[in-house]
């Protein structure tokens, strides 16, 4: 455990900030599997920009790596144009 006064502080918002980081992954992964799962064109491309949004904000927020953001985007947006 630290001794000084300032790294117990960093290891506090350390843990605060960790928490928050995965509540917001989480609630990405969520948000990317619904899209996957949806069969409807019309209901995805709503989905599209909303998703594209929450992975971009992971990506800014350095949750996610900038390339794995821009991969997943790509991925999503060529299964939407895929579907029938």
């Amino acid at each position: 455990m630290a001794n000084h006064k300032s790294a117990q502080k960093r290891i506090r918002a350390n843990n605060v900030k960790r928490l928050r980081n995965r509540y917001y992954a989480k609630s990405t992964r969520t948000a990317v599997r619904g899209l996957r799962n949806t069969t409807d064109k019309k209901e995805a491309m709503e989905q599209l920009p909303r998703v594209i949004s929450l992975v971009d904000r992971l990506a800014k927020r350095s949750v996610i790596h900038k390339n794995k953001a821009s991969n997943l985007k790509s991925k999503l947006t060529k299964f939407v144009s895929r579907l029938a």
